[in-house]
């Protein structure tokens, strides 16, 4: 007999028997429940867990390692020995004459700009062993050492990052280098017409042409020449951004005159430089990032602001 078949013959008695096994364990239940409520003593009990010994569990020791010390066969065993670590004392910094420290080795300063307030600074710093300069600001570390300072060195007339680690050190614009600490004489300003320390040279300036006060053109070979010896256009002008209502809206440009590159080029002094081919020169990000084009570019259009009044200047490369 199948059982499809004996199922169905039987259908109704094995209906009956799972309903009638299914009251008996539901009866059990309920009288297990009623004699605990009204005699806890003849409750079923479930015999103890027996505790576990905490000293029974078994952990993983590295007594072996510390009594054999195999990594070292002069110390010895490593149990219940503590190593003296001698102090060393800190030694302040000298501070004495900040504008004569030495240079720091390996730091290359590409661009910087001069804030009042020191923590708005910011210099594209190209440190010891990076293939490319990265913005940072104060507090930022360079290699081993921490930005300090960032601001003018009237040592040397440069824009200048001073950086502190076991002593300070500075790294100007395109490599200057700071006077002798001896040096305290001023130097005097270059007379005009002279070649000094600010003057543009008669190469780079003999092609800059100007067409009108606001038209210029410039050889190419000067833009090569300018961007590889930039001491030129970064001791021009002292740069300071300027703010207007809690934002930056332009670098301020100071100590032009008509002798220095930026004088050659139509630049004014106090003349508030907003934008170079649209990029915002409030925004330290958008100044690099025109900075970075100006090998390739073939115009340049400058937005300025001259007592109060909006100027735009035009620069044709050829």
């Amino acid at each position: 007999m199948s059982v499809d078949v004996f199922i169905k013959r039987y259908f109704s008695a094995l209906l009956l028997a799972v309903v009638a096994l299914a009251a008996y364990f539901q009866a059990r239940g309920v009288a297990y429940l009623l004699s605990a409520a009204l005699a806890p003593e003849t409750a079923l009990a479930l015999p103890p867990i027996p505790p576990v010994a905490v000293e029974s569990i078994n952990r993983p020791q590295a007594l072996a390692i510390h009594e054999r010390n195999p990594f070292d066969s002069v110390t010895g065993p490593l149990i219940g020995t503590e190593v003296d670590m001698p102090d060393q004392p800190k030694r302040a910094l000298d501070v004495s004459d900040p504008l004569s420290v030495p240079v720091c080795p390996g730091v290359k300063i590409l661009i910087l700009t001069e804030s009042d307030v020191p923590t708005w600074s910011f210099a594209a710093i190209q440190g010891p062993g990076e293939a490319h300069p990265f913005l940072r600001r104060v507090g930022d570390s360079v290699g081993d050492k921490k930005i300090a300072y960032i601001g003018f060195n009237p040592r040397n007339q440069s824009p200048t990052v001073w950086f502190e680690s076991d002593s300070l050190c500075q790294s100007s614009l395109f490599g200057l280098e700071p006077p002798p600490a001896v040096a305290k004489a001023e130097t005097p300003a270059a007379e005009p017409g002279k070649v000094g320390s600010r003057a543009v040279s008669p190469e780079i300036a003999s092609k800059i042409k100007k067409i009108s006060d606001t038209e210029y053109e410039i050889d190419r070979s000067a833009v090569d020449k300018i961007l590889e010896d930039q001491t030129a256009l970064m001791q021009s002008a002292r740069i300071v951004p300027e703010q207007k209502d809690g934002k930056v809206v332009g670098v301020r440009l100071f100590g032009i005159r008509p002798e220095t590159l930026l004088g050659t080029m139509g630049f004014q002094n106090g003349d508030r430089l907003e934008q170079i081919n649209g990029f915002d020169m409030g925004s330290p990000e958008k100044a690099l990032e025109a900075y970075a084009r100006l090998r390739t570019a073939g115009n340049l259009a400058v937005k300025l602001n001259r007592r109060g009044q909006p100027v735009n200047v035009d620069y044709r490369i050829k």
